[in-house]
């Protein structure tokens, strides 16, 4: 088999015995395999840049990995797995109906971004299913905490060319749960999608729902099975607290220094809930995020 030389690519997929890599040159996902060289191979990511060689039968082979410049780490307990590399943004998607609006699960994804360095920017969907009043407070809400929002309508095609005015420097990538739109908002800028099954030279049967990256100028897309998984693990209210902006402050004029501003006397956190600085739908995530790692 005739082997041709060696071109960057970007991983999008990673699967048990094979990763999915986009050629800079193409669109369309192909399948590849890691070449050996300490006598095992080298543990890939989606956001890994390879140099890779294209093969006759349209898969790749690996050669090497270029150095990564950040990491994406889901934590749990005192174990780490890296879930993505080389990536500056978390896109979080939110449905305002069908299905309503998950306001724990898009914080626990803020929460998520602050703790790993990450720009975060918020993406509304199906506004045309929605309450005419829901996207303007969940966008002034969000607003008013600093992350950049935006309401799109992937069948009419809104805010499509502004979101992607916003992704063309982002490395970035889609996250939010079954059902938001995710993959309808992924088609309508444009990214192409792929089924894979890989049974030959040794690679293994292997198969990836979608593995998909959308080039947006300068940046990229990547929108990836097996990366959502988004849990905090273990914090402590401290290091919460600190996750949720509007929290920060009050946080640091608590009575005790330990307060989980759960129940605590003195907590201002609690304080500036019930004065209506804080909302009250944010601090309902802190607690839930806080119980559930506990």
């Amino acid at each position: 088999m005739r082997i041709n030389e060696p071109e960057r690519a970007r991983v999008v997929s990673v699967g048990k015995n094979a990763a999915w890599i986009v050629f800079d040159s193409e669109s369309i996902p192909r399948v590849a395999t890691l070449k050996r060289t300490t006598g095992k191979r080298e543990m890939l990511v989606p956001g890994d840049l390879v140099s890779a060689r294209r093969l006759e039968d349209e898969t790749a082979l690996v050669d090497a990995v270029a150095e990564r410049h950040s990491v994406l780490q889901r934590r749990s307990g005192e174990r780490t797995k890296t879930m993505a590399a080389n990536i500056d943004t978390i896109a979080a998607v939110t449905a305002l109906a069908d299905p309503p609006p998950r306001l724990v699960l898009l914080d626990q994804l803020l929460a998520f971004a602050e703790f790993e360095s990450l720009e975060a920017l918020v993406l509304f969907t199906k506004p045309d299913l929605a309450s005419p009043a829901i996207p303007k407070v969940l966008d002034a809400l969000y607003r008013s905490l600093g992350y950049a929002t935006l309401t799109v309508n992937p069948k009419t095609g809104s805010n499509l060319e502004a979101l992607k005015e916003v992704l063309r420097t982002k490395h970035a990538m889609l996250a939010g749960v079954s059902g938001v739109g995710k993959s309808s908002l992924f088609r309508a800028l444009g990214g192409e999608s792929v089924v894979g099954a890989v049974s030959r030279h040794g690679i293994g049967k292997q198969t990836t729902t979608a593995s998909r990256l959308y080039r947006t100028g300068e940046g990229f897309l990547i929108d990836s099975p097996g990366v959502g998984e988004f849990g905090l693990g273990e914090v402590t209210p401290q290091e919460l607290a600190q996750a949720f902006r509007e929290m920060r402050e009050p946080a640091s004029r608590c009575r005790f220094n330990d307060c989980s501003h759960l129940r605590e006397p003195g907590c201002m956190v609690q304080a500036a809930v019930d004065g209506g600085t804080i909302v009250q739908s944010r601090y309902e995530s802190y607690r839930y995020i806080l119980l559930g790692s506990c």
